[in-house]
């Protein structure tokens, strides 16, 4: 059977909406409507004049969503780049785009939550989205187009929401997770999670703590120059998680949540490959491991005041991230272009210039970032035409977010391999510029830079009701933020040096409109014109030493010293509407965005630095659509996608060096389309419950580069396919599954690891079983 009549089979045959653990046979064959609280307050999605995607918790442990990269092919119009600048392929370094609201330069495109507290930080120096797991996690909540009002700067494509479960004040509950699989062609995978509730005084305080440990075996190995295996299966990642929730309840109006997680991730390399070797091979003299860590406290203050609700959420978030990169092809190669030949006239053998182009370097680079915030709302009762036709909410919020880089770059041996072929590694004769003590331990670059960031702003939103169908909104957001940047660097590559700082200061009003109307109690259509924003700031130092040559073909002679802020507006019609009693639903919208002042990241590939720029001004344009049936008992069918189209509509781009930026080139990293028909069959064997389910997802063609000679230009389309089945033994819940069924291996992205074009696939198929239970 060839592959395209496997497709065709498996989306007749089922294709995945997953269940629950310890699924039943559901008396109701209603769909299950999920709460959101897209507009700081919990609410049928229905009712909101947005296009929602909400994934519980149970869809995502059953579906085997592990990260944020299996949940961009399952929502529509959400997709990821494995690498942020020049960061590799790992854990730590993707960046995610909405609605072809892409950038992996500057600050952030969508604002990433984990509760209450804004985790979202922006694309610095090789680091990518913050990337929690999912554990112990109520619901993912992706809220498409600009969020700015409610969820300030950064919220320009959208928002992700991660909730996570609350403790319950009346049921002592205790569950626990194990799943087992194996990797074709690499090693083992497994994960494990407990989770415990116990209400210490019964409706009044309790406690919620759990735990999980995760692996991922690797398929990648590591070969020498004559493509001899000396490391296997080196891109396995490990990773623990912890969390703790106490809810106190002291009145009958006020509640208390303080709660803490924590999660480290462990990559014991990238899970990249090199393109000439064959398949999932890498060479490379230096390992590049990474240990990123979040640890998170906040409480949040929820206090009913009998007119109007207030809520405090203060939260803290430090993420220390770890990692090492190969730097052998730009450090050492980068230093031998600096030494002259004999042969031409120069004081340097060839045999020196080859030794020092061979030596192993390495980037280390340590990166922290710490955040402090506190946001206040006020928010009236909820919409009763007795009462009032107005609701409102109202808030205010601050941060103050520190990030410190620290990078030094050895070139291992290369003073002895100076000294054994007779020659002073500080000799200006035989190096350009050189001096004694440019060379400390071998390190031939030495960077520390520190950034700091303030937001201030005051938001609200305005709802008045002409009549219990119709209501019109009306909010708005004013931000004033300064960002500063200090840099210190040093050593031979930084040239002569640079000991700098700049200070950039950003405001701006977001304003949004919608006009929402149920049509009846079951069909909602609605239109909104919302505005969003990111920051502007200061650019690194591009040393022009080692740089000189890419400034140049990209028309000019330095880094610039810093980028603006960016803005757009979005405009969307929708309409929500569900039928046969509940039976079926459909969500579908259309929007069109106009961006302006694009901040996007120029990759040096020569000396491997990258500046940010505003390339200009795009629009994007598409549509979304959600589509869940249960046509008969026991089966649920879902349908679900997205097209965009995101083109540049200028070529101002190219004034600021950024090669390809031109009028109709499609923004990187955002795929013409992706979609995904799911389908769960639940039925009764041996008078147990059981189910079925199958799933498939496509993700379309994109851009993964501006400039049309990189190698990651063209992206391609490609497809996954998902299978499992289990079954209930009372307290007990078997599954059976297999990720990747058809063993996808198109090569999706090519990112520039360290000026090295590497591959990038999904994971090869999967064969697991897992064990949940519930007491």
């Amino acid at each position: 059977m060839d592959i395209r009549r496997k497709l065709i089979a498996t989306a007749v045959l089922t294709a995945f909406s997953a269940p629950s653990w310890g699924q039943q046979v559901q008396p109701s064959e209603e769909i299950e409507v999920v709460k959101v609280t897209a507009q700081k307050r919990k609410e049928d999605p229905a009712k909101v004049a947005m296009s929602i995607s909400a994934v519980t918790g149970s869809q995502l442990q059953a579906e085997h969503v592990r990260d944020i990269t299996d949940l961009t092919r399952v929502v529509p119009n959400i997709s990821f780049t494995a690498a942020s600048g020049n960061g590799g392929a790992g854990p730590g370094t993707s960046n995610v785009e909405i609605r072809g609201i892409s950038s992996t330069a500057g600050a952030a495109t969508v604002g990433i939550y984990l509760g209450d507290t804004p985790v979202t930080v922006g694309n610095v120096y090789t680091m990518g989205n913050i990337e929690p797991r999912f554990f112990d996690i109520d619901r993912v909540e992706v809220l498409r187009g600009p969020q700015a009002t409610l969820y300030g700067a950064s919220s320009m494509g959208g928002t992700i929401k991660f909730i996570p479960n609350e403790p319950d004040l009346k049921e002592r509950e205790f569950t626990t997770y194990t799943e087992g699989s194996n990797t074709k062609g690499g090693s083992a995978n497994f994960a494990a999670n407990v989770v415990a509730n116990f209400p210490l005084i019964p409706d009044e305080l309790a406690l919620r703590i759990g735990v999980q440990a995760q692996h991922t075996g690797g398929y990648i190995n590591q070969v020498d120059g004559d493509g001899k295996v000396i490391a296997n299966n080196i891109n396995k990642i490990s990773d623990q998680e912890f969390r703790a929730a106490l809810k106190w309840r002291p009145t009958r109006t006020l509640t208390i949540t303080p709660s803490v997680y924590y999660q480290r991730v462990d990559a014991k390399d990238i899970s990249a490959f090199n393109l000439e070797l064959p398949l999932y091979q890498a060479q490379k003299q230096v390992r590049e491991p990474s240990i990123d860590k979040l640890l998170s406290p906040s409480v949040t203050v929820n206090w009913d005041l009998g007119e109007v609700d207030l809520t405090s959420a203060t939260s803290y978030f430090q993420r220390k991230f770890d990692r090492t990169q190969n730097g052998s092809a730009y450090n050492s190669y980068s230093l031998s272009t600096f030494l002259t030949s004999t042969e031409d006239g120069g004081k340097a053998p060839p045999e020196l210039i080859a030794a020092i182009a061979g030596l192993p370097s390495a980037v280390y680079l340590n990166n922290q970032v710490r955040q402090v915030s506190q946001e206040f709302r006020l928010a009236s009762r909820p919409y009763d035409e007795k009462v009032s036709p107005w609701t409102w909410l109202a808030g205010t919020y601050f941060s103050r977010q520190h990030t410190n880089i620290i990078e030094n770059d050895p070139i291992f041996g290369v003073t002895d391999t100076f000294k054994q072929f007779g020659f002073d590694i500080a000799d200006p004769d035989l190096l350009p510029d050189a001096r004694p003590g440019q060379f400390p331990n071998d390190n031939s670059f030495a960077g520390a830079f520190h950034y700091r960031e303030k937001q201030a702003s005051i938001f609200g939103e305005l709802n008045y009701y002409f009549s219990p169908t119709v209501h019109a909104t009306v909010g708005a957001r004013y931000l004033k933020a300064n960002t500063t940047l200090e840099q210190r660097n040093g050593n031979y590559l930084a040239g002569a040096g640079n000991n700098s700082s700049a200070e950039t200061s950003s405001s701006a009003f977001t304003p949004k409109y919608a006009l929402t109307w149920e049509v009846n109690p079951t069909n909602t259509v609605y239109t909104s014109v919302a505005k969003g924003f990111r920051l502007g700031g200061a650019n690194i130092y591009v040393p022009p030493t080692t740089c000189g040559p890419d400034l140049e073909a990209n028309g000019i002679e330095k880094g610039p010293p810093s980028y603006s802020p960016d803005s757009l507006w979005s405009y969307e019609v929708g309409s929500k509407s569900r039928f046969l009693n509940n039976r079926l639903t459909i969500n579908a919208d259309v929007f069109y965005v106009k961006w302006k002042n694009i901040q996007q990241g120029v990759y040096l590939p020569t000396c491997a630095y990258t500046y940010n720029a505003n390339a200009g001004d795009a629009t994007t344009k598409g549509f979304e659509f959600d589509i869940k049936a249960k046509p008969l008992p026991g089966l649920t069918l879902s349908a679900s996608g997205g097209y965009v189209k995101a083109e540049l509509s200028n070529d101002v781009g190219i004034e600021n060096g950024v090669v390809g930026a031109v009028a109709g080139a499609q923004i990187q990293g955002v795929p013409k389309y992706n979609a995904a028909v799911n389908a769960t069959y639940n039925f009764s064997a041996w008078e147990r419950p059981a189910f079925v389910m199958a799933g498939m997802q496509w993700v379309g063609s994109s851009k993964g580069s501006l400039d049309p000679e990189q190698t990651d230009h063209d992206r391609p389309a490609y497809h996954t396919t998902d299978f499992s089945a289990g079954m209930t033994f009372g307290s007990y819940a078997f599954t059976v599954f297999v990720k990747n069924a058809f063993d996808t291996d198109t090569i999706i992205q090519h990112p520039q690891v360290a000026s090295i074009v590497q591959g990038y696939r999904l994971a090869p198929r999967s064969i697991g079983v897992s064990l949940a239970t519930k007491f």
